[in-house]
């Protein structure tokens, strides 16, 4: 017998299945490792469970289902020989042609039954969501179902749909193909000639086609809560009296059309199935495009309010719901003009925590004054607030991160044995300014150095913003630890990070991963050795938890004991909350239901259950037993120090605008619409962050962390409202908005900006620093709400021009009511306006923003010398107003006094 010749087309399959096992063999066998780094090895095992049973089920599923498909078409009866005589395509011969398709179909399923078993694979969140789906206790108000239906369940049918679908049109294509090749379906001149086998086979297809389409339909009918043809996003008055209707007709006339095709297997003809055909396409064509456009024009459009509103309430109610709208307190908020320097006494605590420092040029003085060296960099300013000497105080803190783009020489050893982690923080008051006008620091140099602060005592940046992909330590090389002036001082990493590469599969593993064939040859590692990965803050947590969305600023606290530990925000998110509206990039439901931590040294991972009231996250907490942790369970010292995040306020603020309106007549006409306020920052229109502030709200007794953001009308410039998002416990979570009296005007940040440029004195001196190669950059314009009253304050720095100038705090802009003070501190601009002495010293006894204390003196001279200051202050506000009879008057003062303080002085 002769030798049989080796199939080639087999063995190139066999070699791409290989190849592909291989090359996500070690990525999976890396990841192993990793998550028993971390300590999540059951998320990894579930969720590559899952994905390995989808492989395996919808690829063998679809790999059956179109072999038996195929296999029957290729047996099917063979049809008149006579037929290949008038075949018009001009095919090869069937003997030519057989062969061939028996050879190739095998490979052929095999390829397509991977690559949907790989496609499916990528689905698991939904399968996974639908398997440990909990109700949300809400029902949508068209279909009364539990709003867990169309967040977890809907998606999974449609999963299914969709796979099934794609399955038949791709058995219904190949078959009729392979009935092609075989002559089996011919195209001659008296026209197309099927044989019956082929045709029964076609027709049971189609029969199964039509069916799963009319499933189709009926899914469609709930898809309706998601349309957009309203005014308002979800089912409106066309959708639910038009396309409803017509989806339930069609459900039927595609069934009837399937029952069609089963009935033409066994009756010659194709009058029924054509004549249904027909009557599917024109209702389906008809009844979803044409009848809902003329009922639109004519019935809706001309009394659209009255055919949409109770839409409008449903759109409005449930998209409160969705981003906790409905959650929002409001109040009212006189904004009063009746501030005092006694008030200003009692509100000290929240006057000495306004931030006079913007993070932009803080970064670029702590560049300056900070980094020591050029590889290391500060990338972002965190605000925050501890106890301070019995105080609560808010500070900036800025951590020292290391570089690599910035190395001196970016060598394998020095980017992956040398230079491993940042070092330090800078740690810093709101409020304090040098002599000079550069910021003071509570911790500060290499090693930290602190100063009424906690002592940091483990300052090692192994994990944070900018790491590098990977990193060995433990190794026979010198691990820099930081810089000790023209020496450096070296470590070993001593903590619990990284994955061990003493057995050489491992390194070999981590070497194709890596495309690094140094890590093999490497004489540095040794069997102690680790290499630390996903050493990126963000990027590690989204790797342990990838169904969630994570904020984009961690930020670091400095622990009781002195460890750095990060902290960053995580949310559950769906784009299937019915009739809610959607925000690009995110979806239409959101909640900040997990606090996760990152230790900066050792990198150990640790989630909390943040919001347990969330089904989204309840669903996954079943899911992966274990993974996350009640909040109660987190350390006191970072309990401290959780903060309402800025990312999800954001949305929620933007939402709010239009969102406050829950009159359906008033959203409708866009009445009362809102807006973020919009300022020009460095030459461009941008809208106002929200921003963290220590205050005393209204009506409360104690001072807390706030997050505050301020409302406009729309496309006027005036102030409406502002919303605080309180921050510290019990009140976590709580959001409260104050309502401005709408028949009273209240400046708004545009305006401020407008009256401070407009003034003539502050118009001047600006320009005049401007002529004299000097840059002046002004910082975020800040609200702080005082009782009843509103201030505005705003810091202005001076840069000089040429490259590398430190920014320095120059003025301080305070806004009250119609009066305006640019002095050289903040405590100076409040006497200027409210005269007194605004008492806004720290808590560890130095003058705030840089005022330096003067020397003991008599009480009675102090007054004098108090008195003199307060009636110049007046004197230059009547002179702004024009009233030259109180100039006169207060320079009468203030001879007077001068003349006492000339006595006095003798």
């Amino acid at each position: 017998m002769a030798n049989r010749r080796p199939r080639p087309i087999l063995w190139l399959l066999l070699i791409v299945i290989v190849l592909a096992l291989v090359g996500q063999a070690v990525p999976l066998y890396t990841d192993w490792l990793w998550f028993q780094e971390v300590g999540y090895v059951g998320v990894f095992v579930t969720i590559l469970t899952l994905r390995g049973w989808l492989f395996l089920g919808v690829g063998l599923g679809t790999f059956l289902f179109l072999s038996l498909n195929l296999t029957f078409a290729a047996r099917t009866a063979r049809p008149d020989v006579l037929w290949e005589l008038e075949d018009q395509l001009g095919l090869p011969s069937r003997v030519v042609l057989e062969p061939l398709i028996r050879r190739l179909l095998l490979p052929v399923l095999a390829v397509i039954s991977f690559f949907s078993g790989v496609s499916a694979s990528g689905s698991w969140e939904t399968v996974l969501e639908y398997f440990n789906r909990t109700p949300f206790d809400t029902t949508d108000p068209l279909f009364s179902r539990d709003l867990s239906f169309y967040v977890f369940t809907l998606p999974f049918w449609r999963l299914l749909y969709g796979w099934a679908m794609l399955l038949l049109v791709a058995t219904i294509g190949l078959s009729l193909a392979l009935y092609v090749l075989q002559r089996s379906l011919v195209l001659t001149a008296r026209g197309p000639r099927l044989a019956a086998g082929a045709r029964a086979h076609l027709l049971a297809l189609g029969a199964a086609f039509l069916g799963l389409k009319a499933w189709g339909f009926w899914l469609d009918r709930f898809d309706l809560l998601y349309s957009s043809r309203g005014v308002v996003f979800g089912a409106s008055y066309t959708d639910v009296n038009a396309s409803l209707p017509v989806l339930g007709i069609l459900v039927v006339l595609a069934l009837l059309c399937a029952a069609a095709c089963l009935f033409q297997v066994w009756r010659p003809g194709w009058r029924f199935l054509v004549a249904g055909l027909v009557v599917l396409g024109a209702v389906w064509v008809g009844g979803l495009g044409l009848y809902p456009a003329f009922l639109q024009r004519f019935r809706v459009t001309p009394n659209e309010l009255v055919a949409e509103r109770p839409y409008i309430v449903h759109n409005i109610r449930m998209t409160r719901k969705a981003y906790g709208l409905d959650r929002i307190e409001e109040k009212d908020f006189p904004a009063e003009e009746n501030l005092t320097a006694a008030a200003l006494e009692r509100n000290n605590p929240t006057i000495k925590n306004i931030r006079l420092w913007d993070h932009r040029p803080l970064l670029t003085t702590f560049g300056q004054l900070q980094e020591i060296r050029t590889y290391y960099k500060f990338t972002d300013v965190d605000n925050d607030r501890y106890l301070i000497d019995g105080e609560y105080r808010q500070i900036m803190l800025s951590p020292r991160e290391l570089s690599y783009r910035h190395l001196p020489s970016r060598i394998w050893i020095n980017e992956r044995l040398t230079y491993t982690h940042g070092y330090g923080v800078i740690v810093g008051p709101v409020n304090r300014i040098s002599p000079e006008g550069l910021p003071e620091f509570f911790v500060k140099d290499i090693p930290p150095v602190s100063s009424g602060f906690l002592k940091v005592t483990r300052p090692e940046i192994y994990y944070g913003e900018i790491s590098n992909d990977y990193v060995f330590v433990r190794t026979k090389s010198q691990e820099l630890d930081y810089p000790a002036g023209d020496q450096n001082v070296y470590t070993r990493y001593a903590g619990r990070g990284g994955i061990p590469v003493g057995s050489f599969l491992t390194k070999l593993a981590v070497a194709i991963r890596f495309g690094e064939i140094k890590i093999v040859l490497s004489d540095d590692l040794t069997g102690e050795s680790r290499i630390m990965i996903h050493r990126e803050v963000a990027k590690r947590v989204r790797q342990i938890a990838p169904f969630l969305r994570f904020d984009r600023d961690p930020y670091l606290v400095v622990t009781d004991d002195g460890r750095l530990v990060w902290m960053i925000d995580g949310y559950t998110a769906s784009d299937r909350y019915p009739y809610s509206q959607p925000v690009r990039d995110l979806g239409n439901y959101i909640r900040n239901s997990v606090k996760a931590t990152v230790d900066a040294y050792h990198g150990t991972v640790t989630f909390y259950l943040a919001d347990p009231t969330d089904p989204v996250i309840r669903t996954y907490a079943r899911a992966f037993p274990g993974l996350f942790k009640p909040l109660g369970e987190m350390p006191a010292d970072l309990q401290r120090h959780i903060r309402y995040p800025e990312d999800l306020f954001s949305i929620q603020a933007k939402m709010y605008a239009t969102y406050h309106m829950e009159e359906p007549q008033v959203f409708y006409n866009k009445e009362d619409l809102w807006a973020i306020p919009r300022r020009t920052v460095e030459g461009r229109d941008r809208e106002m962050e929200p921003y963290y502030t220590i205050m005393r709200l209204p009506g409360e007794k104690k001072e807390e962390f706030i997050l505050l953001t301020l409302f406009n009308p729309s496309r006027r410039d005036n102030m409406i409202a502002w919303l605080a998002a309180r921050t510290d416990p019990p009140n976590y979570g709580r959001l409260i908005v104050y309502n401005f009296p709408k028949a009273k005007l209240v400046y708004g940040p545009r305006q401020i900006d407008a009256r401070i440029d407009q003034d003539p004195t502050i118009s001047q001196q600006l320009s005049l620093w401007n002529q004299r190669g000097s840059t002046t950059i002004r910082g975020s314009l800040l609200a702080i709400p005082l009782d009843q009253s509103l201030i505005y304050v705003q810091p202005l720095y001076l840069a000089a021009s040429e490259q590398g100038a430190l920014p320095e705090l120059r003025r301080v802009f305070v806004s009250y009511g119609n009066q305006i003070a640019m002095e050289p501190t903040l405590e100076q601009s409040l006497q200027r306006i409210f005269g007194g002495r605004a008492r806004i010293g720290d808590a560890v006894g130095r003058p705030a923003a840089g005022v330096a204390p003067g020397p003991p003196g008599d009480a009675g001279l102090q007054g004098l010398v108090r008195r003199a200051w307060e009636a110049w202050s007046r004197a230059q506000d009547a002179l702004r107003r024009g009233d030259w009879s109180g100039y006169g008057e207060e320079q009468r003062r203030l001879e007077q006094t001068l003349r006492e303080l000339r006595d006095r002085s003798r």
